[in-house]
């Protein structure tokens, strides 16, 4: 009997993300909104400037009156904070220092260096030109425009823009929270004396990584033992702690040990086991357990995602599975098939087999802007020491053809 195909790895991510769960939104505070996802466009509650406002420190005077070699008198002075509070009258000029509002019957500003003065008058040495040196009012933004639109991830930029627009609080969509199941009798935690025979637990930390810096909140939900009911145990636990993502790492094959799959099915998971195209990573599992009935228009309450225990394989899956599922129940703008990046071989490569490949990969320099990428020597997928060291992963479609240097290649860079 012929083997089932593997699914490309594209269509597991197309698969995977239209099942994606939306979240809630929720109201907080500028100082808790960095790398949260709008949930809702911001709109200016004011003009910025309110009012026109001087560039440079200098004089407000009319263009008309400014001429080279004119004599004005000074009637004042505006400053940032506390602006003149007549109306500049021919012949006049008033003090200005940078940011402070022009006043009125003001259409130019002549700056500190093209002025001489005596006392309270100054002397023209370069004509005004109107609306120079000066900012207008509303040139930034305006009350009620739209600043930044729904499904946008905030930075520290955007956080310093929403404050400026007079609002001190945003609408996101509330974080996903996103436990991490880890199984094998093997595995021991960091720091406890392991045995040469057991494996260090390792995946949660890339994995939960991967899952805070878009933008989760992350609980361990602890190592489970090779065993059904310890491990339908745990997964009940889980199941009912409320989260919105459970992400298991290891069994999640059909040997004999691979308990996962049966045990999320029995505690009512709808759950597929998939072979994908993808290397490292072929094993994956996605699902969730069903909403109950009339609550929420979804089909899942909660998402299950289940990664190899390979720790290279389980990273590389996250990467390509987890992030983008998280970003998508945010409501994140522009998340949909792989984020591939073009760069260039900086050596030969061999051809590839029907898998997708994910090589690690080190950026070695850039030639006219464009990243230079080397493949590691080794591609073992147990090797942590070599994924700590690459920059990026070196993509490579199946059934590529082999490739020279120089010639142009896709990667997926690792920033996390």
């Amino acid at each position: 009997m012929a083997k089932p195909a593997l699914m490309p790895v594209e269509e597991a991510l197309e698969l995977l993300l239209s099942q994606a769960r939306t979240l809630p939104a929720e109201t907080v505070p500028l100082d808790a909104a960095l790398g949260r996802v709008l949930a809702a466009p911001v709109v200016s509650g004011r003009t910025t400037p309110g009012r026109d406002v001087s560039a440079m420190d200098g004089y407000a005077v009319r263009a008309g009156d400014a001429t080279l070699g004119a004599v004005l008198e000074v009637a004042g002075e505006s400053a940032a904070g506390r602006p003149y509070a007549g109306r500049l009258g021919p012949g006049q000029a008033v003090r200005l220092f940078t940011g402070a509002v022009v006043p009125d019957g003001a259409d130019a500003v002549v700056i500190q260096e093209d002025t001489s003065r005596d006392g309270a008058r100054i002397r023209i040495n370069e004509a005004a030109t109107p609306g120079r040196h000066s900012r207008k009012a509303g040139g930034d933004f305006r009350q009620g425009e739209t600043v930044l639109k729904a499904g946008h991830r905030l930075t520290a930029r955007d956080l310093a823009l929403v404050a400026a627009c007079d609002l001190a609080q945003v609408e996101v969509s509330r974080r996903p929270r996103v436990g991490l199941l880890s199984t094998g009798d093997e595995l021991v935690r960091p720091g406890m004396g392991a045995q040469a025979h057991q494996v260090i637990l390792s995946n949660i930390y890339a994995v939960g990584g991967i899952a805070r810096r878009a933008g989760a909140d992350v609980s361990d939900r602890g190592i489970l033992p090779d065993r059904m009911e310890a491990t339908r145990e745990g997964i009940r636990a889980a199941r009912d702690a409320g989260l919105d993502v459970l992400v298991t790492s290891g069994g999640a094959s059909v040997g004999d040990h691979d308990l996962v799959a049966p045990a999320l099915t029995a505690e009512g998971a709808t759950l597929a086991v998939h072979k994908i195209a993808l290397r490292p990573g072929k094993p994956l599992m996605f699902g969730g357990f069903p909403a109950a009935q009339g609550i929420g228009t979804h089909a899942f309450d909660s998402h299950v995602l289940g990664l190899p225990g390979n720790p290279v394989s389980a990273y590389v899956c996250a990467l390509l599975f987890l992030r983008p599922l998280l970003r998508r129940m945010q409501g994140e703008a522009g998340v949909g098939g792989l984020e591939l990046v073009a760069a260039e071989l900086a050596v030969d490569v061999k051809a590839n087999d029907h898998r997708m490949d994910f090589m690690r990969a080190e950026i070695v320099g850039h030639h006219a802007g464009t990243a230079l990428v080397r493949p590691m020597p080794v591609q073992d997928s147990s090797m942590l020491s070599l994924l700590a060291r690459a920059g990026a992963l070196l993509v490579r479609r199946p059934h590529a053809t082999a490739a020279k240097a120089g010639e142009p290649c896709e990667i997926l860079p690792l920033e996390d």
